[in-house]
């Protein structure tokens, strides 16, 4: 088991940042940890790489405790703060060799990191000239130099356009076929096209933990379907499985089903037996992050 987590609670003062928190992650999995702004990701990643201590509870880290053995965490895991901490005055190859040599592991590794992670192009400048989204990649490049057992990343993609993004959510995958990787993002689109399984946290409390195909399959279905002229909310929740009915603008209609089933053709048949013409008849599922604002909005 590569994090376990038992009961881990936090307090700053009088406010509790992680009430009662309990999970397991096992290796190869990459988990998403979500949550508004301050519901407390940012700290117990912080608990988990030793950087601080938990108020209550137990976690470990390949085995090892964070209080009782912080060095053993340290060196089982490749951690990217979200500030990600850099000498901008020293250069990419330069700053990469001076932690390797505090990591003790061969130089080769150095240019195995720079090529991993697309830093080759920029390898010869100052981090101060780099873009953020080439800084970003100089920290996940110092967060893999000693091959950790475990990557532990709090946005790792800010700052990076669409084409780094892509780059950098095939390494992660990647990384991922062979090692945990526990990663926070505010972009619900990066959950679902890296990770195996999410934890949403609201108010430093766990809210859901499941498979990311889970969530997937009990996603509620949507048919966006459009009339040739405006039909009453009522007349469509006649239709079965039926959850709600929406008029999204002139004479397009939302209509939220319950089920697996594609309702599709049952709509088809509703129009048809009822005089209805249909001009655009679509299907979607609620996304990830609908269910976010659902689980966190109060």
């Amino acid at each position: 088991m590569s994090i376990k987590v038992e009961g881990l609670s936090k307090t700053y003062g009088n406010q509790k940042a992680l009430n009662n928190i309990s999970f397991t992650i096992d290796k190869p999995e990459i988990v998403g940890f979500l949550g508004p702004n301050g519901a407390g990701k940012s700290t117990m990643m912080k608990i988990l790489t030793t950087y601080i201590d938990a108020s209550e509870g137990l976690a470990e880290v390949n085995g090892f405790a964070v209080n009782t053995a912080p060095k053993q965490v340290q060196e089982s895991v490749g951690y990217l703060p979200e500030h990600n901490p850099l000498y901008l005055d020293m250069y990419v190859k330069e700053y990469l060799t001076f932690n390797a040599n505090i990591y003790k592991v061969d130089k080769q590794r150095i240019q195995e990191v720079i090529t991993l992670t697309g830093l080759t192009p920029e390898a010869h400048k100052k981090i101060g000239q780099l873009s953020k989204g080439y800084r970003q990649r100089v920290g996940l490049a110092n967060a893999l130099l000693h091959d950790p057992e475990v990557l532990i990343l709090d946005e790792p993609t800010t700052g990076l356009d669409p084409n780094q993004l892509v780059s950098i959510r095939e390494l992660i995958k990647s990384i991922g076929k062979t090692k945990t990787v526990f990663l926070s993002t505010h972009i619900m689109q990066e959950v679902e096209a890296v990770c195996d399984r999410v934890i949403i946290i609201n108010k430093g409390e766990i809210v859901t933990d499941k498979k990311l195909k889970d969530l997937q399959e009990g996603k509620d279905q949507i048919v966006v379907v459009e009339f040739d002229y405006r039909v009453e909310d009522a007349f469509l929740l006649r239709l079965p499985h039926v959850k709600s009915v929406k008029n999204t603008f002139g004479f397009v209609y939302e209509i939220t089903f319950d089920t697996t089933l594609d309702m599709r053709p049952t709509v088809f048949d509703f129009a048809h037996d009822n005089e209805l013409k249909i001009l655009q008849l679509n299907q979607k599922f609620e996304n990830l992050e609908s269910l976010f604002r659902e689980l966190t909005q109060n």
